[in-house]
């Protein structure tokens, strides 16, 4: 077994044809066939189904890709790191983005990564933040947004910034509401939430608990998209940070009302695998990252409060 039929494993894992691999890695097929028989006859096993529309992972394919993937990333990645010492910062850094993160915050930090940082690939991985936390613990990610408290995660952690989860409704929908609302009154209100143990429904919950109210969802959908097409639409009323929707609300595609007596909020931490040696390429793409949201918070285009690891001296 050598890393050439690992890596040629991947990519046919991740395109599901020999075709879209070779294309991929600029490889001949037959190469790619052959190095995957052979590392199938490394392990005893098949790792493939082979079908007509494709290569398609068996169970003990799958098994092997999870095992594989972060390590072997993190070898490159210290390679990577060794070569680069004394030159220039180049590499690949990958940031794992939770959905509810502003997509201004995305296009601040990658311009600055192409202005400041040339000779760096940044590669965002969205996803909720049950998955960024298995990411970042088998390394498929440099480092990922995660709701806090910091001391939740064996991981090295940064306190990004505070920010509060407001009420989400359709325009209109609440003429006689002013811009806040009593947590008691949502229990009247079609709601539409994420599933636990979402960061933004636990902090609802827990509120809402505290003050003797039960929300009933009328609708489940764990997609943030989504959840907004619907506010926007008329069906349903939601809660998310309230920077999250800052573009919809200024074009009055929606409103926001801040949720009295207790204002909810969420704690955005930018965590690290505390097991890996971090490389130059990541290390100067988070003081940017952590330049970015300081920008934006004293601009006033990032309604939030900074963390402790982003308050300037």
């Amino acid at each position: 077994m050598d890393f050439k039929q690992l890596k040629t494993f991947i990519c046919v894992a991740e395109t599901g044809s020999l075709s879209r691999a070779s294309d991929r890695l600029r490889i001949a097929q037959p190469a790619l066939s052959r190095q995957i028989k052979l590392l199938e006859h490394s392990v005893g096993v098949p790792l493939f189904d082979r079908h007509v529309r494709g290569m398609e992972l068996t169970e003990a394919g799958s098994d092997l890709l999870r095992q594989v993937s972060g390590p072997l990333y993190q070898l490159e990645q210290s390679v990577a790191h060794v070569r680069s010492q004394g030159k220039r910062i180049s590499g690949q850094v990958t940031l794992g983005v939770l959905p509810t993160v502003t997509p201004a915050l995305a296009v601040h930090l990658l311009q600055r990564v192409g202005k400041e940082l040339p000779g760096v690939t940044l590669h965002l991985k969205e996803a909720y933040s049950t998955s960024l936390l298995e990411w970042l613990q088998d390394g498929t990610v440099d480092a990922g947004f995660l709701y806090g408290p910091t001391e939740a995660y064996h991981l090295r952690t940064s306190a990004l910034l505070t920010e509060d989860i407001v009420l989400l409704s359709p325009p209109g929908a609440l003429p006689d509401q002013g811009d806040t609302i009593s947590i008691h009154q949502l229990a009247t209100l079609p709601l539409a939430l994420l599933s636990r143990p979402m960061g933004p429904r636990m902090v609802i919950d827990r509120i809402a608990r505290d003050h003797g109210v039960e929300l009933q969802s009328a609708y489940d959908v764990d997609s943030f998209p989504i959840l907004v097409a619907m506010v926007k639409a008329g069906l349903c009323h939601t809660f998310m940070p309230a920077s999250s929707v800052a573009a919809e609300r200024q074009a009055g595609q929606l409103e926001t009302r801040r949720i009295l007596p207790q204002t909810p909020r969420r704690e955005l931490i930018l965590a690290q695998p505390s097991q890996r040696p971090t490389t130059r390429a990541t290390d100067a793409v988070i003081i940017l990252l952590k330049d970015v949201l300081a920008g934006m918070l004293a601009s006033g285009e990032l309604e939030a409060r900074p963390g402790a690891d982003l308050v300037q001296p």
